[in-house]
């Protein structure tokens, strides 16, 4: 049996997110699992180097944020309203893409299995919360870029999604949240 997982993992930049908004453009997973990485990675060296604080490893970090929407290549992408409609739908939905994850690991060779499923199946319970604010972030980062082309449509997630980073209670969100995120809202001829 060939190796499929590598090449799965190209797909993803066919899987596109915000289905249910108008975008001003289009955004896909694998677009969406970088800037999650490199958010990841910040948000872990600012608690580290910054703040002085115990956390994970920055570098894991980056690299469970980069495969933590794998799934999405079986499934596509559940929009975020439906995703979290209620408790049942959301829990079907972890199964399903639990279901999805392993589907994946096992196109793997045996001996990558081990080292593959933390990452596809976000079982890392120290990288999770790293990796889930970045994912937060990113979305609101999408929706300040969506604001700046004139997208009235992300005005309500914009809001939304601003109000739960805050509730993160994280310091290094907070901190990313005053000194970086203004420049997300400036022109390249203002950065």
């Amino acid at each position: 049996m060939p190796n499929e997982f590598y090449a799965l993992m190209g797909r993803m930049r066919y899987i596109t997110r915000w289905g249910l908004m108008r975008n001003t453009f289009s955004e896909n997973i694998q677009e969406h699992s970088y800037q999650v990485a490199v958010l990841a990675h910040a948000l872990a060296l600012i608690r580290r180097d910054i703040l002085q604080l115990s956390g994970p490893d920055p570098d894991k970090c980056a690299v469970a944020a980069l495969y933590h929407d794998v799934s999405e290549i079986v499934t596509g992408d559940m929009p975020t309203p439906i995703k979290y409609y209620n408790p049942h739908i959301k829990s079907a939905y972890k199964q399903v893409e639990r279901i999805a994850g392993n589907h994946l690991l096992d196109m793997l060779p045996p001996q990558l299995r081990e080292s593959y499923a933390p990452l596809v199946l976000e079982d890392d319970p120290e990288v999770k919360p790293t990796v889930k604010a970045a994912d937060k972030l990113s979305a609101y980062i999408k929706c300040i870029e969506e604001q700046k082309a004139g997208n009235r449509e992300f005005d309500s997630a914009a809001q939304q999604t601003l109000e739960a980073l805050q509730a993160l209670n994280m310091p290094e969100m907070d901190w990313f949240l005053s000194e970086c995120l203004p420049a997300f809202a400036l022109t390249l001829d203002q950065l």
